[in-house]
């Protein structure tokens, strides 16, 4: 795969102190910017410097973080892009390490997590734990070996717009992994370096009960259903 063959999608909220500084990595890198406001208090149309290759989408009101990544899919594919990155707008993921992610895409159809590495300075010793718990239900669910099922720094096909996604929150990034898998087709990890800020600098709208609560309901409602649901989407 080719860099002017996938776009970047960045799915964000309230970023206002990093969101231009991610969007200005991303374009230094020579990438197209597809930027989804999910509802910012201030329109980030407000915020960002107007770029020829930088388009931005608003929901105006805030439906979530899958919502805002299939905003972005959709016009992704209305450009004419099989392939999208996304990243996150706090500023931990870093736009240099798109390339080890495409450069490793070597089946139709497949999604790649940037795995992170938390062996790494300010990463909280529950993001590790809730790391874990995710992981062991992502790979049994997918019947795929994955490391890092809460990555946001990802790279997905547009062929995602088919799958049949009841979420559309945090949760939706773990339903579309086992969904996905579901049809057939291959999940992969390629480990990249990331920033993960400090305490005093982390914007997250990730609500630690509520939204892994969340995903655990992803695995409950979808195990009983899971033999069948394979066959129906084969």
């Amino acid at each position: 795969m080719k860099q002017n063959e996938i776009i970047v999608i960045i799915p964000t909220l309230n970023n206002d102190n990093t969101i231009q500084a991610v969007v200005n990595d991303v374009l230094k890198h020579n990438y197209k910017v597809i930027v989804i406001d999910d509802g910012y208090t201030n329109p980030v149309k407000n915020i960002l410097t107007p770029n020829d290759n930088l388009t931005i989408i608003r929901h105006d009101i805030n439906l979530g973080k899958g919502e805002a990544i299939l905003s972005g899919a959709r016009e992704a594919k209305k450009l004419g892009y099989d392939y999208f990155v996304s990243i996150d707008g706090d500023g931990q993921h870093l736009a240099s390490e798109i390339e080890k992610i495409i450069v490793n895409c070597n089946e139709k159809d497949q999604i790649i997590i940037g795995a992170r590495d938390f062996d790494i300075e300010n990463v909280p010793n529950g993001s590790k734990f809730g790391r874990w718990f995710s992981n062991f239900w992502a790979t049994w669910d997918t019947e795929q070996e994955i490391k890092d099922s809460l990555s946001g720094f990802r790279l997905y096909p547009t062929s995602i717009l088919d799958l049949d996604i009841k979420t559309s929150r945090f949760d939706w990034e773990m339903e579309v992994l086992v969904k996905h898998s579901w049809k057939g087709r291959t999940i992969k990890e390629v480990i990249v370096d990331c920033y993960y800020p400090t305490p005093e600098e982390r914007v997250s709208h990730f609500k630690k009960f509520w939204d892994t609560a969340a995903i655990v309901m992803v695995h409950i409602r979808l195990l009983p259903l899971k033999t069948f649901l394979k066959k129906r989407y084969k």
